[in-house]
């Protein structure tokens, strides 16, 4: 079921729960799976109005402009890319946005490596020149005679260039790795995680110049962020080996769009795929285009909106959050004591005392807290052995820096 998330409601004397609603509201955004199934359980319900709502479960539409209620205290996304929501805005407004890393990643490798086979054996061009000719009652004996023209090249013992190492991209090295091709990876922020899964065979490089060298293929799989807008352009390309494959199934920023046409008409690349059809990829030759459909899979769909789900249940019962892209990873298990209380704010200097200098003149006892922090952004959760007084909670909110206050339970 959908669910919402009320706002909270403070008691005027101590031993009474200024929690949160029990019963949580979700308002889902877009087609979240084919099939419509979308369950989050007892104790949620879905409704129509965002103003209704305590969370938004949401897949591509943007929301730069869209006016978001206040009630509103997270956004989980599903899938992993979420240039179509403005983070930085919410997060000081005290929302959480998540989303879901490497639910999609299976599904994205396997279109990768369609797009490799189809850009290298001619495969389109043989079948729309069966389509072309279906009608010559000597088809059989002509399509011999015309297979010549599509003959391709095979994978095994080319050059590949990775670059990102993360969900996607250390998926797409190994696989690359078993179809017999010499791949290289760059990704100066790998995680320990992916790390640890990359091939042995995957060499490691310290540069983007010296991953592109040479390569016979090269495919990115980063996120746009300003250091990445435009990383693929005449400079990389031209270090290319020639006649070299480009396939990009990350975003379309990455890529400098005119540097890939004259490459192409130039000849400096044979092919290039990629899930953008923007109005220069579709003028472009010797293109494979798709819709925007690397994580099309039912699969992949499921995937997503389980894990966005369990984010979202996690944060709204508990105050744990995982995998946000606005503030930082934070756990204190399930919420056991008599009271959680947890605080949005700036990371900003001697938070941390302000917080307890309220709590002490309240007399509260802290039982355990954990404060992280992530760029400008901070988190502090605490639990106490009672429920806090009315005016303790207004005194939180009233903390210059502080964004917003949540009594979890």
């Amino acid at each position: 079921m959908r669910a919402h998330l009320s706002c909270i409601t403070i008691a005027a004397t101590r031993g009474v729960p200024h929690k949160e609603t029990s019963m949580r509201k979700i308002k889902t955004i877009d087609d979240i799976t084919k099939d419509g199934a979308v369950e989050f359980g007892n104790g949620y319900e879905f409704v129509d109005k965002a103003e209704d709502a305590d969370a938004i479960l949401m897949r591509s539409t943007d929301l730069h402009g869209y006016e978001l209620p206040e009630g509103i205290r997270a956004i989980a996304r599903c899938g992993a890319g979420v240039n179509n929501i403005p983070i930085e805005e919410y997060a000081k407004r005290g929302v959480v946005v998540f989303n879901s890393p490497g639910a999609n990643a299976n599904a994205v490798k396997e279109i990768v490596l369609a797009a490799l086979i189809l850009s290298s054996r001619g495969v389109v061009q043989s079948m729309q020149w069966v389509r072309d000719n279906a009608k010559d009652p000597n088809i059989l004996v002509n399509a011999e005679k015309a297979k010549k023209a599509f003959v391709g090249r095979e994978l095994k013992g080319k050059r590949i260039g990775v670059i990102g190492l993360g969900n996607v991209g250390s998926k797409v090295a190994n696989a690359c790795v078993d179809l017999g091709m010499d791949v290289y990876g760059y990704d100066p922020f790998i995680s320990v995680e992916h790390a640890w899964a990359l091939s042995q065979s995957v060499q490691r490089v310290g540069t983007l110049e010296d991953l592109c060298r040479g390569c016979d293929y090269l495919t990115v799989h980063v996120p746009s962020k300003a250091d990445t807008i435009s990383m693929i352009s005449t400079e990389q390309l031209d270090l290319l080996a020639p006649g070299a494959v480009l396939i990009n199934y990350a975003r379309e920023t990455i890529i400098d769009e005119d540097a890939v046409d004259a490459a192409l008409r130039e000849g400096k690349l044979s092919w290039f795929s990629c899930d953008f059809a923007t109005p220069n990829t579709v003028k472009m030759p010797n293109t494979f285009i798709t819709t925007h459909s690397g994580a099309g899979t039912g699969e992949a769909e499921a995937n997503c909106a389980d894990m966005a789900i369990s984010e979202l249940k996690d944060y709204l019962e508990n105050g744990n959050i995982v995998h946000s892209v606005n503030y930082p990873a934070c756990s204190m298990g399930k919420a056991r004591a008599a009271s959680r209380i947890a605080c949005l704010h700036a990371n900003v200097p001697n938070m941390i005392g302000q917080i307890t200098a309220i709590l002490a003149k309240d007399n509260a006892n802290v039982q355990r807290m954990v404060n992280e922090s992530a760029g400008e952004n901070a988190y502090t959760m605490f639990d106490t052995d009672e429920h806090l007084d009315a005016t303790t909670i207004e005194a939180l909110k009233q903390i210059p820096a502080i964004y917003r206050v949540r009594v979890i339970k």
